[in-house]
């Protein structure tokens, strides 16, 4: 539903060229200061469109409202961009397996938990963050509003978006779609709020970097094996990633190099969601793409928790070899963490798989001693009973 919204909205943004004559650069003025309005009735009809959006959005079913991980999102935000522009952001995390965050000229920034399982450390994660700051700060989505809508009827086509979270973020994400030069300004925008920040500005170009792999993994290559970079939707508007890179990287290197990433602090924060952010990337049925990004995430070594995921992955496609390859991945997390007990439910499932029986069900009352809690502990208490004689 998304991905049809987004293809929906991207045709009827087809026709739009980029827009210049209306900039914001009174500093007084931006929407991130404190007690800004909409200054004329085009930005404040969509204000009003965009607050009747994020409504919906408190009512969503995929809506992660714990408080901690909710918290730890706005600490990483307001320390990129300053405790004194933050507090005009209110921060979505939807449960949503895709790389994305977007935010609304109104000040809603949706953060989609495929985003942090994506990056490898906080300071990956303040660079998207402030990345999508940014745009709200320059106002981007308004001034390419004003631009449809010198050019068309725009909210008579907003009209036509059906009600429903999926459908607000299909308009948030592809209805404002920024141009390249536009992409550019927050990209630099963002590393100097990295920098600022003492954040490693470097993280700035890895991440862009490490998508790009992703989505080549996932695309289907042509008869050269290359991929063209305007098949992709997410990077048709974005700046190609050899100049990306260029830019970024020599950028990040006029900063600080002493920059921290904040890598503990963020694995602290997100192993307790591990589990759940790698369920929900393998019921994409994406292997190509999975398996790069998993590669891509061990760089600096394979930890339990990458070893567990690579175990999820080949148990959930299960062809020839996979149970054998699953249990070996599985076998390597415990040695590296026993106490990641859902090592032992994807031992225990795939040795069941493979025909061992009395292994497996030894492996699965492992994962129930270490879990009390289980959600599915009544399932796997009935696959670790000794069979009735």
């Amino acid at each position: 539903m998304i991905r049809s919204l987004a293809v929906f909205s991207a045709a009827l943004l087809a026709a739009a060229t980029p827009a210049a004559a209306y900039t914001n650069t009174d500093a007084a003025l931006l929407p991130s200061s404190v007690g800004y309005q909409p200054k004329d009735a085009l930005e404040k009809g969509l204000w009003l469109e965009m607050n009747e959006q994020e409504r919906l959005m408190r009512g969503s079913k995929f809506l992660i409202t714990e408080p901690g991980i909710n918290a730890y999102l706005r600490s990483v935000l307001c320390r990129a961009v300053g405790k004194d522009k933050c507090g005009s952001v209110r921060i979505y995390l939807l449960r949503t397996p895709q790389f994305n965050a977007a935010m609304a000229p109104n000040g809603m920034l949706i953060v989609w938990s495929g985003l942090l399982l994506r990056v490898r450390n906080e300071a990956e994660l303040a660079t998207v963050l402030a990345h999508e700051f940014a745009h709200f700060e320059k106002q981007h989505s308004l001034q390419s509003f004003r631009d449809i809508r010198a050019k068309t009827d725009a909210m008579t086509w907003l009209s036509f978006v059906p009600g429903g979270t999926l459908a607000q973020i299909g308009l948030i994400g592809s209805v404002f779609r920024f141009n390249r030069e536009m992409e550019k300004q927050a990209d630099m925008a963002a590393l100097d709020y990295l920098g600022a920040s003492g954040y490693d500005a470097m993280a700035a170009a890895q991440i862009w970097e490490q998508l790009r792999g992703e989505s080549e993994a996932a695309a289907k290559p042509s008869k050269s094996g290359a991929v063209k970079e305007e098949d992709n939707d997410f990077f048709s508007s974005h700046p190609n990633t050899k100049e990306r890179m260029e830019y970024l990287q020599a950028a990040a290197a006029k900063k600080p190099s002493n920059g921290e990433s904040g890598a503990e602090r963020f694995h602290a924060v997100i192993s307790p969601w591990w589990p759940s952010l790698i369920e929900d990337q393998v019921k994409l049925s994406e292997f190509a793409a999975t398996e790069y990004l998993l590669g891509s995430l061990a760089r600096d070594g394979w930890t339990a928790g990458l070893l567990y995921a690579r175990g999820e992955l080949y148990r959930a496609r299960g062809k020839k070899g996979d149970f054998e390859s699953a249990e070996s991945y599985y076998r390597e997390a415990i040695d590296k963490d026993e106490a990641l007990s859902e090592s032992w439910r994807g031992l225990g499932l795939a040795l069941l798989r493979q025909g061992k029986a009395e292994e497996g069900r030894k492996a699965l009352r492992k994962y129930l001693a270490h879990t009390p809690g289980a959600g599915d502990r009544a399932m796997i208490g009935m696959m670790a009973q000794e069979p009735s004689k």
